[in-house]
Formats: structure tokens, sequence, C-alpha cells
């Protein structure tokens, strides 16, 4: 059920959304949980015992951290002065112990279902260098919905409570409900139990400013997705399924359509997750900022798939870079080389460590390790490079804080993330590296041979469209960037306006979207990971 279909508008959101406004605020969570599991169940069916353990491994662990808290704040007040110290270092290795061993059952099922086939060929690969052939005894298994998204929430719920952060909840109800929350399940936003645990549970009136507004940005990520996102997939399939007959301009237009499609899909499916979730007076964390106005590829990830880069940040980076054996590293770095290096070479094994887990977090193959350690090697290389380039700038007397410098330094980020993108939508990096060269071959103009250029799968019209779309999602953005709230500025209007917009927007999904006769239906593209 995708969330651009009629049975999650129609049936799963709007019947929702009814019985939410008319039982009593109490038992509002109950028809969230209800419509969640229901959701879910539609989509996974049996596997819906996957986030079953999930939830429950986490709601109980989460009170055994709390027993062991508690018995510690209990037993010090009695214990000698001498004594609390080896008393706190046993009760730190008991939470410890707990900790870990929820993360590892969580990810351990992770892991099973999604890399088991990825793992076993790398084994056998392994084996056959010493020239021992055995075939890969793993074997691809469905999916359940969302496993990649809510692992990392129950993940940050656990890691939260032992490190103190806020108490684990004694209604399983509550985090039953943060973890199985409808809108978010697919594609995220990757959610935080301090963030969104009491928002989902504690009722909220109807709110006739919430509902009109969240619609509004359904309805942009609908516009997003069905009109330009899915018009660009029959272009971008045609060039990649048969990336051996096109060259040049080809690959170049199918490379940057794809990287259009990718934001235009994505984002859109926030927007619906988030105007979804604003019907019912809740709040869920942005994924996505403006991230092709970046002056730097750190910067753009900083923007893109926010809470993708927050979670490996507050639980992969922190957790080596603060680790003892890292300050240690520091420290050794310091006496040995300057102070340089010695925030250099530990903050790029932490980056790597985080590269390579959001590389093959995306999926089970060498193309998004690769994918990963593409942008370490190009962050890394920033960091190096920065005292040298500085220098340099100064002699020349180049203003970088000029307009000039800024916009080259987005077109080269630009550059650098549309390489990422072929990398990531190509079958595997051999066609990647294909690809890539085949993009540098009769460059030249040739009027017969480009005079089919924009009739691949699509015609003239369906490139104008998608040209309208990305100057539309340009212009938002530009707005957007001036710290202004497009939605908030339109309310302000007269009401023939935002309503003739508004229609607009209907009318341009519902006359201007891709599907129909010689279309084709295009599912998330992050759904499947």
């Amino acid at each position: 059920m995708s969330y651009t279909s009629i049975a999650y508008l129609g049936f799963i959101l709007m019947g929702s959304f009814f019985f939410y406004s008319i039982v009593p605020l109490k038992h509002k969570w109950k028809v969230l949980l209800i419509f969640s599991y229901l959701f879910y169940f539609i989509n996974s069916g049996k596997y819906i015992v996957f986030i079953l353990f999930s939830t429950l491994s986490i709601y109980f662990g989460g009170l055994l951290l709390n027993k062991i808290d508690d018995g510690f704040s209990m037993a010090k007040k009695a214990l000698p002065k001498e004594n609390k110290k080896e008393f706190k270092s046993i009760i730190g290795w008991q939470k410890k112990c707990v900790c870990v061993s929820i993360v590892l059952l969580n990810l351990g099922i992770l892991v099973y279902l999604k890399y088991s086939v990825f793992f076993g060929q790398v084994f056998c690969d392994i084996l056959s260098i010493f020239h021992i052939k055995i075939s890969n005894p793993m074997q691809n298994m469905m999916l359940p919905l969302g496993i990649s998204f809510y692992t990392l929430s129950a993940i940050s719920y656990i890691v939260d409570v032992y490190r103190g952060k806020y108490k684990a909840s004694d209604n399983l109800g509550k985090v039953a409900l943060f973890l199985v929350f409808f809108p978010h399940i697919v594609e995220g936003p990757i959610g935080r139990f301090d963030l969104l645990g009491d928002q989902v549970y504690e009722g909220h009136p109807f709110d006739y400013k919430n509902a009109t507004m969240g619609l509004q940005l359904v309805f942009w990520g609908l516009f997003k997705k069905i009109v330009i996102a899915d018009r660009a997939n029959m272009y971008v399939n045609q060039i990649f399924n048969f990336h051996d007959q096109y060259d040049g301009l080809y690959v170049i237009i199918g490379m940057l359509l794809y990287t259009l499609q990718l934001y235009a899909e994505f984002s859109g499916c926030m927007d619906i997750v988030r105007g979804s979730a604003q019907m019912f007076g809740i709040e869920l964390s942005e994924n996505f900022a403006r991230p092709f106005m970046s002056k730097t590829v750190s910067e753009f990830w900083r923007r893109w798939h926010m809470t993708l880069g927050a979670w490996f940040k507050d639980y992969v980076f922190y957790t080596i870079s603060l680790s003892k054996a890292f300050m240690k590293l520091s420290k050794k770095t310091r006496e040995k080389f300057n102070a340089f290096f010695a925030t250099l070479i530990p903050t790029s094994i932490a980056m790597l460590a985080v590269w390579f887990g959001t590389g093959i977090w995306h999926g089970a193959s060498w193309k998004y390790v690769m994918y990963g350690i593409y942008y370490c090697l190009i962050m890394i290389l920033g960091l190096l490079t920065e005292p040298l380039f500085r220098k340099l700038f100064e002699k020349m007397h180049v203003n970088r804080e000029g307009k000039i410098y800024k916009a080259l330094q987005v077109v080269r980020t630009f550059i650098f993330v549309n390489i990422g993108m072929l990398m990531f939508r190509a079958d595997d990096l051999k066609i990647f590296g294909q690809m890539f060269i085949s993009m540098f071959r009769n460059l030249s103009w040739d009027p017969i041979r480009y005079g089919e250029l924009f009739d691949v799968r699509i015609g003239m019209s369906d490139f104008l469209l998608l040209l309208f779309g990305a100057i539309v999602l340009l212009l938002v953005g530009l707005y957007q960037e001036q710290g202004r709230h497009i939605r908030e500025d339109i309310a302000t209007k007269n009401i023939v306006f935002r309503w003739v917009l508004y229609y607009g927007l209907i009318f341009s999904v519902i006359i201007l979207g891709a599907y129909g006769s010689g279309y084709e239906v295009a599912g998330f593209i992050y759904a499947q990971f």
C-alpha cells in the first residue's frame, strides 16, 4: 500500500483521521495504534512478528535498565563512600550488558534478514581464493516493512535510556505506537522517543489549521512524487536498464533526471508523511533542507536525509570518537605530530565507520559500501586540504565569502553529488564505471544523433513538465532558504488567491500526474531500504 494509493489516502489516513477526531481525548492514541498495526499488517502480513518482537525487546529492556538504576539509587545511600565507586562500576557493567544485548538482538534480526545473502557470498568469495568452492547457503528473504527505519528508532530508544537521557516508559502502548506509527514506518523520518513518544500518545483535539495545513503538505508531496518523480522515472529506467545503448548527453541527462527523481520522490514522501502526522497535531522531524544549495558535500549530508545523518552522528560517530581508545589515540597523535593531525586521524577513522554504515544501510551490495566510502573520502580530502587551500586563496586574494565563489562551491558540490547518484542508481560498480566513462563519449552536438534525445520513453511535453517541476522546486527552495515559511505566508493572502493556488495544486496532481496509458506506476525507492 503506497502513500500515493487511494487505499492509504482514503482508508488509512482519512479513516484514522475521522475516528481520531470523534473519540475522547484519552482514547485517541488507540485509534492511531489500531490503524498503524492495520496498515503494517496489510503491507507485511506475518512479518508483523518482527516489529512486535522489536517493540517488546526495547520495552522490557528499558524497564530492566530502570530497575537497575532504581536499585543503585536506593543502595548507594546505605553504602560507605569507599564502596560506592566499585558498586557504580558493577551497575554500569550490568546496564551495558542489557543495552548491548538489546541492540545486538535488533541489529541481528536486521542483518540476518537483509544482509545474510550478501555476507554469505562474501564468505564464499573468500574461500574461492583458497580454491575452496561452495555455493552460497543463504537465500533471499522478504524484508518486513520499514525494518531499516524502525530498527534504528528502536536502537536509539534503548541507547538513550542507557545513557540516562530519559527514563524508559512503563507504558507498552506508548512504546509500540512510537515504533509503528503509520506515517513514518515506511521511509522515516527516523523517530526519537523524546521528540515523538509523548506527541503520538497524548491526544490532540481537532484543529482546523492543522488539518488544512497537513492536507496542503500531503498534496505538495503528491505533486513532487506523481508529477515529477514518476515522470522522470521512465527516462531514467530506459537509460539505466539499457545503459550499453546510450552514451554522452543521454547518460548525463539520465543521471540528472535520476537526481531530480530521487529528491522529488523522497522529499515528496516526507511531505506526505509529515502532512499526514500534522493532521493529527503531531510534528515529525524534517528530513530535507534544500540540499542542492549546499556549498560542500558535508553540508549536503546535513541537509539530505537529516534524521539518518543525525542518527549515525549521535550513535556511531560520537560513540567511537569519544571512546577511551580514541581519546588515547588523539593524545598520542598530538604528541607525535600536531593538533591538526590529532583531530584529523581519529575523526577520519570515526567518519569511515559512519560512512561504511551509511552505505551498507542502504542495501546489501558492494556498490552501497563504495557509495558511502565515496562520500567519506571526499570529506576527508576536504579536511586534509583545507589548510592548503586557505593559504593559497589568501595569497591569491580570493574572496571566499563572495557570491561568485559560493556559487562555484554549489556547482562543485552538485557535480560530486550527481556522480554519487550515478553510483547509487547503477546496478553494480562495473556498470557505474561503464556509464561514468560513457558520459564523456560523443559529446559533440549531432542533430541526427541527438534528434531523439527528448523522445526516450517520454516526449517533449513530458520534458517541459519536468523542467517546469524542477523550476518550481528551485523557486520554493530559494524562498525557504531566506528563512520564510511558504505555507504560513500563503495563509495570509486573500481567499481567492489561496484557493486558486490550492485548486491549481490539486488539479495539477490529477491532470498532470504520470499515470494512465503510456506511463508506469513507480514505487517509492527508499521503501526498499
